[in-house]
C-alpha cells in the first residue's frame, strides 16, 4: 500500500493515479508518524474519473449482467476480503488509531455485508402489480448509474462497504471518496474486487480534501446520487447542492444518542453496556451514548461503577494486546474533545473522571484521551446538546417518564437510544416515545446488515442496509404491456 519511493495514488477504472490535487499525508495517531503521503484527486481527476465509471455502468457486461453473476462477484469480493484480513486491519489501524481487535471485526464485517448483499442481489426480484384493466402491469428497479459515496474516517472499513456492496448490487457505479484521515482502506477494498473479477470502472477510489475533491465531484453532472456518512453540517451542504442537482442523498449523519437507565434494571450489566457504547472506538462513533440518563434514585450507584469503569479501562497503543481503548483518530480531533470537556467546565460541569490527556509517557506522542465524566449540567449545556465525537459522556438524572422523554428528545439529532429496565412494557411504551431511528432494549450497539439504519431529525435522510439498502441505490420503473386480459 505505500508505494515505496513515491506517494500513494488513488483508483480509477482498475489504475493507480498520482492525480493534479494537493498531496497530503496521512499519520499514524498513536505516535505521530507519517505512514506515507498520499495522492490527491482534482477536479479534472474527478471529471475523467466520472467519465470511466459512466463507460463501465453502461457497457452491456454491467448492465445486463444476470443478478446471480454479479451476486457470484459480490461473494467473490467477500472472500477476497476475509483473505486479505490481516493487511486491512493493520491499514485502519495505523491510520485511525483503533485497537487492533475492533480492527478485525470490522473487516469481518465488511466481508458479511459483502455475503448478504450478494444474496439480496441474486433473490430480491422486480414485481407484477395488480391489473385494473386489460394490460399487464409491473414494476422493476434499475440502478441510478454513478454513485458518489463519501466516507467518514471512524470506520473505514465497515462505512465503505455499507455503500459499495448494496450499490454494486444494485447495478451502479460507484466512486469512493473517504476521508483524508482514512484515505487508503477504499483502495486496498477496490483491488480485491477487481481480483475478485469486478470490471474496472465499476468501482473507483478518489482521494483528496472535501473541498478540492468532494465537491467536485458531488457537483459533476454524471453522479446521479451521492451517498454520505459524516458530520451534519457536511451532510446539510451536500444536500443543498443534490436538491439543486435534482439527483437523491443518502445521509447517515450525527447523534447524541441517549443511554437511559432506570433503577430496576440489572445495573452492572446496563454499566458494561454503557461503557462499550461510548469508550469503544475512542468514542468516535455515530451511535455513542454519549448521554447517559439514570432514574435519579439510582444516580450515585450508577456514578459509582461509570467512574470505576472509565479510571480502570486501559488507554494504549492499539497494537498492545491488553489496550482497550486507543488514541483519537487525529491530533485535530482531540484538540476538537478537549475544547468541549473546557466549555463544560466553563459551564459548571464536574469532571468526575479523565478530562485529560493520560499521564503516560509512552503515549504522549499520540493523540491519546482519557475516558471522562462529567456529571452537574443539564440539557442547555453545549456538551450535552452537541456531538462531540470523543470519549465523553455526560451524566444526567431523570424523575419520571416524561422529564426522561423531555430530555432525551432535546436535542436536533435522532440517530440512535438505550434503555435499560426489567420492564418490558415499560421498555417498549418509552421506546415508541424516542425520536431515534434504532432503539436498543437491555443491550447496546447491536448492529445487523439485515435491519435498515438510519436517523430522525438532524441525524439524517433515508435508511442504509437491509432489503431496502440495495433499493436505496435503484429507481422503480412501472411497464405496462397492453391488449393482456388476466
Amino acid at each position: 500500500m505505500t508505494e515505496s519511493r513515491s506517494r500513494v495514488g488513488f483508483l480509477v477504472a482498475g489504475e493507480r493515479v498520482q492525480g493534479s490535487g494537493t498531496p497530503f499525508s496521512s499519520v499514524d495517531p498513536a505516535t505521530g508518524e507519517v505512514n506515507y503521503e498520499v495522492a490527491a484527486a482534482g477536479a479534472e481527476d474527478v471529471a475523467r474519473c466520472v467519465e470511466a465509471a459512466q463507460e463501465a455502468v453502461a457497457r452491456p457486461g454491467w448492465r445486463d449482467m444476470r443478478p446471480h453473476e454479479r451476486a457470484r462477484i459480490l461473494s467473490a469480493i467477500a472472500d477476497g476480503i476475509v483473505a486479505k484480513a490481516d493487511d486491512l486491519a493493520a491499514i485502519q489501524r495505523r491510520e485511525n488509531g483503533k485497537v487492533l481487535a475492533e480492527c478485525r471485526t470490522q473487516v469481518a464485517s465488511a466481508a458479511a455485508t459483502f455475503r448478504y448483499y450478494a444474496g439480496v442481489c441474486e433473490t430480491t426480484g422486480s414485481e407484477v402489480t395488480p391489473s385494473r384493466g386489460d394490460y399487464l402491469s409491473m414494476t422493476t428497479y434499475e440502478p441510478v448509474g454513478v454513485v458518489a459515496a463519501i466516507t467518514p474516517w471512524n470506520s473505514p472499513l465497515t462505512m465503505e462497504a455499507q455503500k459499495i456492496a448494496p450499490a454494486l448490487a444494485a447495478g451502479n457505479a460507484v466512486i469512493v471518496k473517504p476521508s483524508e484521515v482514512t484515505p487508503t482502506a477504499a483502495i486496498a477494498v477496490a483491488e480485491i474486487a477487481l481480483a475478485a473479477g469486478l470490471p474496472p470502472g465499476l468501482l473507483n477510489v478518489l482521494t483528496g480534501t472535501g473541498t478540492e475533491t468532494g465537491v467536485p465531484l458531488v457537483r459533476h453532472p454524471g453522479v446521479r446520487m451521492v451517498s454520505f456518512t459524516g458530520g451534519t453540517e457536511t451532510g446539510r451542504a451536500i444536500a443543498q447542492i443534490a436538491a439543486g442537482r435534482l439527483i437523491p442523498a443518502a445521509l447517515e449523519l450525527g447523534g447524541k444518542s441517549p443511554h437511559i437507565v432506570f433503577a430496576d434494571a440489572d445495573l452492572d450489566r446496563a454499566a458494561a453496556a454503557v461503557q462499550d457504547g461510548i469508550f469503544e472506538g475512542s468514542g468516535q462513533s455515530c451511535v455513542a451514548g454519549s448521554r447517559l440518563f439514570v432514574e435519579r434514585k439510582a444516580l450515585d450507584r450508577m456514578v459509582a461503577l461509570m467512574r470505576e469503569r472509565a479510571t480502570s479501562l486501559k488507554v494504549g497503543m492499539p497494537l498492545a494486546p491488553d489496550s482497550r481503548m486507543g488514541p483519537l483518530a487525529s491530533f485535530r480531533q482531540r484538540e476538537t474533545v478537549e475544547r468541549f470537556v473546557q466549555s463544560a467546565r466553563d459551564e459548571g460541569g464536574e469532571i468526575i473522571a479523565g478530562g485529560a490527556r493520560p499521564d503516560d509517557a509512552a503515549l504522549a506522542a499520540g493523540a491519546f484521551y482519557l475516558p471522562t465524566l462529567i456529571g452537574g449540567l443539564d440539557g442547555s449545556a453545549r456538551v450535552v446538546r452537541e456531538e462531540i465525537f470523543g470519549p465523553v459522556l455526560c451524566i444526567l438524572p431523570f424523575d419520571d417518564e416524561e422529564d426522561l422523554i423531555a430530555q432525551a428528545n432535546g436535542t436536533a439529532f435522532g440517530l440512535a437510544s438505550g434503555i435499560w429496565t426489567s420492564d418490558v412494557t415499560r421498555a417498549l411504551r418509552i421506546a415508541r416515545r424516542i425520536e431515534a431511528g434504532t432503539v436498543w432494549i437491555n443491550t447496546y450497539k447491536q448492529l445487523s446488515i439485515a435491519t435498515p439504519f438510519g436517523g430522525y431529525k438532524d441525524s439524517g435522510l433515508g435508511r442504509e442496509k437491509g432489503i431496502g439498502g440495495m433499493r436505496l441505490y435503484q429507481q422503480a420503473k412501472s411497464i405496462y404491456l397492453g391488449g393482456v386480459k388476466l
